[in-house]
């Protein structure tokens, strides 16, 4: 756990993540990702100047830093620290610490050689990081001991630290598609809503797509669209809370018909609505309106339905 109170630490400039190997700093990095930092893995110390050779920073910097870094030193690494400071650039050093026997048993679990003892065994060369590393935990601004952490707990403990606004994110993509082209890749979970009253079959709707308020009416007038509706909207609702707590980021729910115009747009659009309502981040993707340039208007593509 970390070892001071949580401050608005999303406020600077450059976050600075290091610890000994297999404490979780590539977890780390990734899960400041997540919370909207931008994230550079491994960049040599001495680079780091150069990073403001280009435009101004519009989201937080986060730097991994280990040993294994081809210039690194704890020299060098505390006086990089000191001339962001001296540039006014706001810093923050993430210490990720680790009880020794935790880290020799990671090593075991993946049989990956320690980088400061390639032919020893991984004690001996997490005893020396542990002591190499010393000064930089000293001067650290942040220290959090992932000893007895889930990846899952590391990051909602970073995101206690780090999230802006105090909510952790996740951007969900609904997707229509159509039965026929198959299932688009990437999906997490499908509805099949060919159950529904289709509006193929009425000559007014039929060059329409679930997106104009007629076939959108005439979708949701069938009588068991309004309690599929309301048990995929709790579903939806239950799922994503427990899915940020697993550490998940991004969630793609699909919507499929025979045609994907009419059906699994509507419904899309709808669950769409009441996402944001509630206020999840929503992207939609209607894989047979763009496929058939619909999206911007035009004919209706043959036979779809």
């Amino acid at each position: 756990m970390a070892e001071s109170t949580p401050a608005r630490s999303a406020s600077s400039s450059f976050v600075l993540v290091t610890g000994p190997s297999g404490a979780g700093r590539s977890t780390a990095v990734h899960a400041l990702e997540d919370l909207d930092c931008e994230a550079i893995d491994n960049l040599p110390l001495s680079l780091v100047p150069r990073l403001f050779d280009g435009a101004a920073l519009r989201r937080s910097l986060v730097l991994g830093i280990d040993v294994r870094n081809r210039d690194f030193s704890v020299a060098v690494f505390l006086e990089t620290v000191d001339w962001l400071r001296s540039r006014e650039a706001g810093v923050e050093v993430l210490y990720l610490d680790c009880a020794p026997a935790v880290l020799e048993r990671r090593y075991s679990e993946t049989r990956r050689r320690h980088p400061l003892a390639p032919a020893e065994t991984p004690s001996q060369g997490i005893e020396r990081e542990i002591d190499l590393l010393a000064p930089i935990r000293a001067r650290a601004d942040i220290v959090i001991d992932t000893t007895e952490l889930t990846p899952h707990d590391l990051r909602a403990e970073l995101a206690r630290w780090f999230d802006r606004d105090g909510t952790q994110r996740m951007a969900v993509t609904l997707h229509s598609f159509s039965y026929k082209r198959g299932m688009p890749r990437g999906i997490d979970m499908v509805f099949d809503v060919r159950f529904l009253n289709n509006p193929y079959w009425e000559p007014d709707l039929r060059g329409l797509d679930g997106r104009d308020e007629r076939v959108a009416a005439y979708v949701a007038g069938d009588s068991r669209f309004a309690p599929f509706f309301d048990k995929v909207s709790d579903l939806a609702g239950f799922l994503l809370p427990a899915y940020i707590a697993e550490g998940k980021s991004h969630l793609s729910i699909g919507f499929g018909c025979t045609g994907g115009q009419h059906r699994s747009v509507a419904m899309a659009e709808a669950i769409a609505h009441a996402l944001r309502e509630t206020g999840w981040q929503v992207a939609l993707r209607h894989h047979e309106l763009e496929r058939h340039g619909r999206l911007t208007g035009g004919p209706a593509p043959a036979g779809a339905a």
